[in-house]
């Protein structure tokens, strides 16, 4: 069979069902970073590739499996990666209805499944969804090495593909061969394949463009991977963790690894000029941390005359002395801090340890110059009861950040939370999908001391307290004006539905 590109990636839709009517108009509609990182490191090996991003343009998934079929591609590879850090599980039932459709459709067409849910549970993952294959760890060798095999012969040899699971009869198992992660960043995965994507679809979220002209064009790119922190509730690492063995890091260690800041300079640039783009998240799970490597995409912004409007994530606790005015001169409008909790008990017990001092001064000095703040709080952490989560709220109400996200505990995948929670046996969500913080079925962990449903109403109350606190309304009006302040009324306005509140 003649094969008009070799590799189809398609980036699973579901934004509705993630979201709920927040997927409307306020959710932001994402370019699929992961998506496009794995494009660019395909063709850098001489292997041709597409992506389409069912998402971006609302398919449905026989309408995506449709778009793939058509390009008769050798392989179909559906990444499951979200949009923050700890949101790759909630995409599994987008990525399953995919799967499904491109088997009803050509059931000899091989399939194969990548991302961080998937490398948490490659062989669940391959037991329970009808894909061939099942990419433990970063997936990127595995893909080129399953396209050469699939290439080589009409009777492939897989064995040599570095951690591929597939099936021996009613058993999953891996491959012998660890792959390992990619060291040079900058020669083999230049960048994201941003020529592959519908450019025009992407959104910023709301308040990303709070006093901005529009909300369009957006992008989302990666200047660093990993994260030196083990939050026990986070399960960035998980794609990561088995390439980081075959790559030589301590088991002790996480991968940390950068583009060069004239690599993520020329990607930004490339994007002003050809696509007109100003609204920009740095995706990195923590941005604010290398002092050098942040300082010279700084200056570098400013050298080249970029005009943009970004957004990043930062702990309180990294953000160094004289670093917050070269990342406003920058463009870093906004900062996202993850406070989490208010109570010192409930913060150490998930390893996220740093005073209420420090936070404070951090988020003053971030105001003082100009960046608005994102507060991100944890309703929910094992040690949290009704105490200590108004606690939380209290000084989410005091700091009145400019924006705040309100998140329940979830044991995601990936996580050691995810590994304690199994150990104690506490209940977890029944479908992939009550993973999401905004979908019908989301379920929280419970407490010690609090029920799930308990946990989930408490936020959701939350929520609707924060932003409609006269104090914040005030601060917002005068910061953005009334447009704006009619903005979070809207927002406001969309009462989740939930099937397991108290």
């Amino acid at each position: 069979m003649k094969h008009d590109v070799e590799l189809v990636l398609v980036n699973p839709g579901g934004r509705a069902r993630i979201y709920q009517s927040l997927a409307n108009e306020l959710a932001a509609i994402e370019p699929p970073v992961w998506a496009g990182l794995i494009a660019s490191f395909v063709r850098a090996k001489g292997h041709s590739v597409a992506i389409v991003d069912a998402n971006a343009e609302g398919l449905s998934p026989e309408e995506a499996a449709e778009r793939a079929i058509e390009m008769r591609p050798r392989l179909v590879a559906v990444p499951v990666y979200g949009h923050q850090p700890s949101a790759s599980t909630q995409v599994m039932p987008a990525a399953s209805a995919v799967t499904n459709a491109l088997k009803d459709a050509a059931p000899e067409l091989p399939v194969i499944l990548v991302g961080g849910h998937v490398a948490s549970l490659p062989a669940r993952t391959l037991a329970e969804e009808r894909c061939d294959f099942v990419a433990d760890g970063e997936g990127l060798y595995t893909l080129v090495d399953l396209l050469d095999a699939l290439a080589s012969s009409a009777s492939p040899d897989f064995a040599k593909v570095r951690s591929l699971w597939s099936r021996e009869g009613k058993s999953a198992r891996c491959t012998d061969a660890t792959a390992p992660l990619v060291q040079d960043l900058d020669r083999e995965m230049p960048g994201i394949a941003w020529d592959l994507l519908p450019m025009q679809r992407y959104r910023a979220h709301n308040w990303h463009c709070f006093g901005e002209p529009s909300r369009m064009p957006y992008v989302s790119l990666y200047t660093t991977l990993g994260c030196p922190y083990k939050c026990s509730f986070c399960c960035i690492q998980a794609p990561f963790k088995s390439g980081e063995a075959a790559a030589g890091y301590k088991a002790s260690v996480n991968s940390y690894r950068m583009w060069s800041p004239v690599r993520v300079l020329d990607d930004l640039t490339h994007l002003v000029e050809h696509y007109g783009v100003r609204n920009v998240k740095i995706a990195d799970e923590l941005f604010v941390l290398n002092a050098r490597h942040v300082d010279a995409l700084c200056a570098g912004i400013v050298e080249r005359g970029l005009s943009l409007n970004i957004w990043a994530y930062a702990r309180v606790d990294t953000v160094k002395e004289g670093m917050i005015a070269k990342l406003k001169a920058a463009g870093v409008n906004w900062l996202a801090y993850g406070i989490e909790a208010a109570s010192a008990r409930v913060r150490d017990d998930v390893s996220k340890g740093f005073g209420d001092e420090l936070v404070a001064s951090t988020l003053a000095k971030s105001r003082a110059a100009g960046i608005h703040v994102i507060g991100n709080y944890i309703f929910g952490l094992p040690e949290d009861d009704f105490e200590t989560m108004q606690e939380t709220l209290d000084l989410a109400l005091e700091m009145k950040c400019e924006f705040a996200n309100f998140y329940c505990a979830m044991a995601y995948p990936g996580s050691s939370l995810y590994e304690r929670a199994l150990a104690e046996g506490w209940p977890l969500p029944e479908s992939w999908s009550g993973y999401s913080q905004h979908s019908v079925d989301s379920l929280p962990l419970p407490t010690r001391h609090l029920t799930a449903g308990q946990v989930l109403r408490f936020r959701d109350d939350a929520f609707q307290t924060y932003f409609q606190h006269a104090p914040y309304r005030g601060m917002v009006e005068r910061t953005f004006g009334p447009a704006v302040l009619r903005e979070i009324d809207a927002m406001t306005a969309h009462r989740l539905e939930r099937r397991f509140a108290a």
